[in-house]
C-alpha cells in the first residue's frame, strides 16, 4: 500500500478547507500562549470567572440525572426565559417559540448561514468585520461580499452608498455586527432603518450579531441602557434572524451555549438543523444559563462598569501617543486602534508578543480596512491593564 504523505492527505479535503486562511488571532495566541507573564489581550473575554450560582445551577442539574438528550430548540423554561429577558431591554412581546438554544454563538451563525445560503450565493457584510462570519461563510461556499467601513477623523462610519451597490441577484442576506467586533462603532437607528429598507426593497435577509449590545456607552436607547437594534426597527416577523450568546454578558466563554431569534415559521428548519449538527445543547449547561437570566443581571451590570472603566485608560493611555490614531468607540469592549505606517499587522502583534509580552488581535485578520490596525481587548482587571498599557505604550513609542 502506498504511503500517503502529510500533502496527499490534505489534497482529499474539500477545496474550501484547504483554501481558507489561518486566523490570525489564533496565528498570535499560539506565537505567545502560556508565555510566562504574558498579559493576553488577544480574544474576546474578560477576567471574570463565571458566577459560582450559574455552576452549581449547572452542577446541580448534572448531579439530578440531567444527561440525557433533550430538545432540540432548547428547555422550554430557557426559552421563556429568554422571552422574559428580552421584554425588559427590547420593545415586545416576544414569544418563546422565537427562540432557540445553540451551542454557542458560534454555532448559531453556524445554524442561520445553513439555513439561509447555498454554495455560490452571497452575504453582504460590512468589515473590518469579526473572522468567524467570513472564515465560515467561504468555508460553505458562500461569497462574503464585503463593504469596507469608512474612517476619517478617528470616526467609523457606515458607507450605505456602497452596502446598496453590493445587494445583487446573488446576494442573500445583509450580516450587521453591532455594537462591532473588532472597532467597536455601533448602528445608529437611521443606520438600522436605512439597512432595513434595503433588505426590504431587495427581499433578503439581514443577520443581525447583537452581541454585545449590553456593552454600551452611548445614550440609553428607549430609555433602556443597551444599543439601538433591530427590534426597535423592524417587525417581529421580518427577516430578520438575531445572534446572541451567554459568553460575554454572564462570562460563559468556556460554556458554548446561545441563541437565535427568528421568526416562528423558521422553527421546523432550525430545529433540523440543530438536530443534524449537535442534536441539541446539554441539559445541564442550559440550567446554568436559565440561572444566569434568571439571577445574573448584578454580574452583567458590574461588568459594564468595568469595561466603561477600562475603556477610559485605553483612551487615555494611547491618546498620548502621535503615531497612534483610535475612535473611542461608544461598544463592545474592544480598541482598535491604528499604527503609522504599519503594513504588516500580524508582523507587529508577533513582535509586541515577543518584545513586549502583551496579546493583541492583528488587524488584517478582521477584513478588508482592517490592516494597519491592531484590536485590543481591554475588559480586564484593573492592574493587568495598567501594566499591559505601560508595556504597549513604550513600545509604541518606539515603532
Amino acid at each position: 500500500m502506498t504511503t500517503l504523505t502529510p500533502d496527499m492527505l490534505v489534497s482529499g479535503i474539500r477545496q474550501s478547507q484547504r483554501d481558507e486562511p489561518d486566523s490570525g488571532i489564533l496565528s498570535a495566541v499560539n506565537h505567545g500562549f502560556g508565555r510566562k507573564g504574558l498579559i493576553p489581550l488577544w480574544t474576546g473575554e474578560g477576567p471574570l470567572q463565571t458566577p459560582e450560582f450559574i455552576c452549581q445551577a449547572a452542577s446541580k442539574a448534572m448531579f439530578d440525572g440531567e444527561t440525557f438528550y433533550t430538545w432540540q430548540r432548547g428547555l422550554p423554561q430557557l426559552r421563556a426565559a429568554l422571552a422574559a429577558y428580552h421584554e425588559k431591554f427590547w420593545p415586545g412581546p416576544f414569544s418563546a417559540e422565537r427562540f432557540f438554544v445553540t451551542g454557542g454563538g458560534m454555532q448559531a451563525i453556524q445554524v442561520a448561514l445553513q439555513l439561509l445560503a447555498d454554495k455560490g450565493e452571497e452575504i453582504v457584510i460590512p468589515s473590518p468585520a469579526w473572522p468567524n462570519f467570513p472564515g465560515p461563510m467561504r468555508m460553505m461556499g458562500v461569497k462574503p461580499a464585503f463593504v469596507p467601513m469608512l474612517y476619517n477623523d478617528r470616526k467609523w462610519s457606515l458607507d450605505l452608498d456602497r452596502m446598496r451597490d453590493s445587494i445583487g441577484p446573488k446576494t442573500r442576506a445583509i450580516c450587521l455586527i453591532s455594537p462591532s467586533n473588532p472597532i467597536g462603532w455601533v448602528a445608529s437607528r437611521e443606520d438600522l432603518i436605512a439597512i432595513r429598507d434595503m433588505a426590504r426593497e431587495a427581499g433578503v435577509w439581514i443577520l443581525a450579531d447583537e452581541v454585545y449590545s449590553r456593552f454600551y456607552y452611548g445614550p440609553d436607547t428607549a430609555g433602556v441602557a443597551r444599543s439601538p437594534s433591530f427590534m426597535d426597527v423592524c417587525d417581529p416577523d421580518e427577516r430578520v434572524i438575531y445572534i446572541n450568546t451567554f459568553s460575554k454578558n454572564w462570562a460563559m466563554t468556556g460554556w458554548r451555549i446561545g441563541w437565535l431569534q427568528a421568526p416562528e415559521a423558521l422553527g421546523p428548519a432550525i430545529e433540523r438543523i440543530i438536530q443534524y449538527n449537535t442534536s441539541g445543547t446539554a441539559a445541564f449547561m442550559q440550567k446554568g444559563a436559565l440561572a444566569a437570566l434568571e439571577n445574573g443581571e448584578d454580574f452583567v451590570e458590574m461588568q459594564i462598569e468595568m469595561a466603561r472603566a477600562c475603556r477610559a485608560k485605553v483612551a487615555g493611555a494611547l491618546g498620548q501617543l502621535n503615531n497612534v490614531s483610535f475612535e473611542n468607540a461608544q461598544g463592545a469592549f474592544y480598541s482598535f486602534f491604528r499604527i503609522d505606517g504599519l503594513i504588516d499587522s500580524l508582523g507587529a502583534t508577533l513582535r509586541i508578543i515577543d518584545e513586549a509580552n502583551v496579546g493583541l488581535a492583528p488587524g488584517g485578520t478582521f477584513g478588508p480596512g482592517g490592516e494597519g490596525f491592531l484590536r485590543m481587548c481591554y475588559l480586564r482587571d484593573p492592574d493587568s491593564l495598567d501594566e499591559a498599557l505601560v508595556r504597549l505604550t513604550a513600545w509604541l513609542r518606539q515603532a
